[in-house]
């Protein structure tokens, strides 16, 4: 069997976006070139409007400095990273912009306007990220959550944060996505406090707390992943094998497994934050620009399909 091309499932999540308007998208401080070519080549390839915010006079001479375009693009001009990260979520709040983009600010500097509790954008769900990643060896797009936000995340945010990741998986057309819900063994016990959040989250689901998707767990990675190793240790479940979406027990077990896929599985990692009022395309300052552009990808899929439901709603209130 040929080896999995690289970037394939990348390439179809933006090729999806072809027959979508450009998504209006706030580009928060993209004051390197990593952030602004990224941002110019998402817009080159129609997948967004970006609204770039930041120092102008900085960003025109990055943008010469690396021969990029930008004479089309919206630029509002902020003084430093802290405004830009306060612009950007006003400029979200205001409905001038359907996602919001982080550029070279610190993650934190962004988030905290965004959680913000008199200007923010949050909404009753918890805010929590995915990231998607492209796995060469992995036969589909495999979601890890949360591996960048909820650092001890209580049942009450698993909730929440399993719910996102369903959404999401729904905006990129998998009907019924399959999660895992990670531990270190498949048996349920008190002395691992994780397999007893699996269990009830499985049960949660039967009740219809959380709702579009197949739960299982607890699993452990090998058998979330792999359907040889589920079938030697006896375990029958759709899910398991077959995952789409890997909910890890804490942000540094997800941290490190995201990781681990990138460095020794040559996987790449696009990422995004679900619960806000809109996506925001949360990149990590070491990704490349494919990677952005696939982050920007699943963005705008996510905003499109809010936008879709959004409408149904209005169609059936009216």
């Amino acid at each position: 069997m040929p080896e999995p091309r690289k970037h394939e499932k990348y390439d179809a999540l933006i090729y999806a976006c072809h027959a979508l308007a450009q998504v209006r998208t706030a580009v928060v401080h993209p004051c390197d070139e990593t952030s602004l070519r990224g941002a110019v080549e998402a817009a080159e390839a129609k997948i967004i409007k970006p609204i770039l915010v930041g120092p102008q006079v900085r960003i025109r001479a990055l943008a010469a400095t690396l021969n990029l375009n930008i004479a089309s693009l919206q630029l509002v001009d902020t003084p430093f990273s802290h405004a830009s990260a306060a612009k950007g979520v006003e400029i979200v709040r205001g409905g001038e912009a359907d996602a919001l983009m982080k550029g070279s600010l610190h993650t934190d500097e962004l988030m905290a306007e965004v959680v913000n509790k008199d200007t923010g954008i949050r909404t009753v769900r918890r805010i929590s990220h995915v990231f998607i990643m492209d796995v060469p060896t992995y036969p589909k797009p495999l979601f890890i959550t949360d591996a960048a936000v909820n650092i001890f995340p209580t049942l009450e945010d698993k909730v929440d944060i399993v719910q996102n990741a369903i959404d999401l998986a729904h905006a990129l057309l998998i009907a019924r996505p399959k999660v895992a819900i990670l531990s270190a063994v498949e048996t349920i016990t008190s002395k691992i406090p994780s397999t007893i959040d699996a269990a009830a989250l499985c049960k949660m689901a039967e009740r219809g707390q959380i709702t579009g998707a197949m739960l299982d767990g607890p699993l452990a990675l090998d058998n979330a992943i792999n359907r040889e190793a589920a079938s030697i240790k006896h375990i029958a479940s759709p899910v398991a094998g077959d995952a789409d979406i890997l909910l890890v027990p804490d942000l540094e077990a997800g941290n490190m497994l995201a990781k681990e896929l990138s460095f020794l599985a040559n996987a790449d990692a696009a990422g995004i934050v679900l619960g806000a009022r809109v996506p925001i395309i949360l990149t990590s300052r070491a990704d490349n620009v494919r990677t952005r552009m696939a982050s920007c990808a699943v963005a705008a899929l996510y905003a499109h399909a809010r936008r879709v439901a959004a409408a149904e709603i209005g169609k059936l209130a009216g």
